[in-house]
């Protein structure tokens, strides 16, 4: 995780600029909307490709599924990962006094299930699941469900019961 002090007593949002170009940033807005509500997997890949997202073969992203606006560059999904309906997959967080950069590593075969928030730096591995409406905002190990607010391991081996 990369930390960005911000100057002055506000908060960083309104520094914004200074992390990301207005013209990029208003480019990669309009593309990511359109990745959000294109029905072809194919095409949503290849316009990540070109925001800079790794995306490996037979990723699917769901409907208005929403891959990070600021930082697209940032996120890596694995071969047939699966990002289900209205998630979103955030790489950057501005915060009172700094912003927050990371990467997110989405693993071979893993799934975030429907409306399921990953804060950045998050790595979910190998065919992990996320539930519906999950905020993941620590690892996932590989072959592991996670539910909840914040997420945490359900069932099997890696469940804390």
């Amino acid at each position: 995780m990369t930390r960005t002090p911000t100057p002055g007593p506000r908060n960083s949002l309104l520094h914004w600029p200074e992390a990301k170009s207005p013209l990029g940033l208003m480019l990669n807005a309009v593309l990511i909307w359109t990745v959000r509500y294109s029905p072809s997997l194919q095409f949503k890949n290849w316009l990540l490709r070109r925001l800079g997202a790794t995306v490996g073969e037979g990723v699917a992203l769901g409907l208005t599924a929403t891959p990070d606006v600021f930082f697209p560059e940032l996120i890596t999904l694995e071969a047939d990962a699966i990002v289900g309906y209205d998630a979103t997959i955030l790489c950057h967080e501005f915060l009172q006094d700094e912003y927050r950069t990371g990467e997110v590593v989405v693993g071979e075969r893993a799934m975030i299930g429907a409306g399921a928030v990953v804060l950045p730096g998050v790595e979910i591995g190998a065919d992990a699941q996320v539930a519906a409406n999950s905020l993941v905002a620590e690892d996932v190990p590989p072959e592991t469900t996670v539910a909840g607010v914040p997420a945490t391991p359900v069932g099997g081996e890696h469940s804390p019961d």
